[in-house]
C-alpha cells in the first residue's frame, strides 16, 4: 500500500508504526521513534530521519538489526519486502551451482564477520553480488559493520520509495 506523507503526518503513533514498521527488517521501533519527528515535507526527509535514529543506536542494537536481515539467496521465509528485493536480481531463481556458491559465501562470511552479507540488492546485479561479497569479505569487522548499516539505510531509501507517493 502507498502513503501519501500527509496521511503518515496525520497517523498515531500505533499507525504510523503499522505503516513504516517493516522498512527497516524487523525493526519497528525505527518507524516508532522517527514519528516523533513528525510532520515530514518528503520521502528524503522521513529517510533521513530514520537513518538518525539507525546511525544513533549503540553497537549491539545496530547488530541486532544486522542480524535481522535474511542470507541472500536463502530458500526460508523472510520479509516480504526481501523476498522482492532479492527477485529484483533473480536471487530467487538461482541454479543449483549458484545457490551453493552463494550459501559458501554466506557461511564463509558469517563465519568472519559474525552476521549476515547485507547489500542494497536493487543497486546490483547477481554478478556484481558476488563480486562485492569477495570484495567485502577482506574487510575488517568493524568496517563491514559499518558498511552493513550502510547498506540497511540504502534499502530503506529503497522501501520508502515503493511505500510512501512522492509529492
Amino acid at each position: 500500500m502507498m502513503y501519501a506523507i500527509a496521511t503518515l503526518n496525520q497517523m498515531s503513533q500505533s499507525e504510523f508504526t503499522a505503516a513504516l514498521g517493516s522498512i527497516f527488517e524487523n525493526t519497528p521501533e525505527i518507524a516508532h521513534q522517527a514519528w516523533l519527528a513528525r510532520p515530514f515535507e518528503n520521502v528524503p526527509q522521513l529517510h533521513q530521519s530514520m537513518a538518525a535514529i539507525v546511525k544513533s543506536m549503540d553497537e549491539a542494537a545496530q547488530l541486532k538489526l544486522i542480524c535481522a536481515h535474511p542470507d541472500l539467496g536463502a530458500k526460508f521465509k523472510m520479509a516480504e519486502a526481501s523476498v522482492q528485493e532479492q527477485s529484483t536480481v533473480g536471487l530467487d531463481r538461482l541454479s543449483a551451482t549458484e545457490y551453493t556458491h552463494f550459501q559458501q559465501l554466506n557461511q564463509a562470511y558469517k563465519n568472519k564477520f559474525s552476521f549476515p552479507f547485507i547489500i542494497a540488492v536493487r543497486n546490483h546485479t547477481k554478478d556484481s553480488i558476488l563480486q562485492a561479497f569477495g570484495q567485502r569479505l577482506e574487510n575488517s569487522k568493524e568496517a563491514e559493520q559499518q558498511q552493513a548499516i550502510a547498506e540497511i539505510i540504502e534499502i530503506a531509501r529503497w522501501r520508502l520509495l515503493l511505500a510512501v507517493e512522492p509529492i
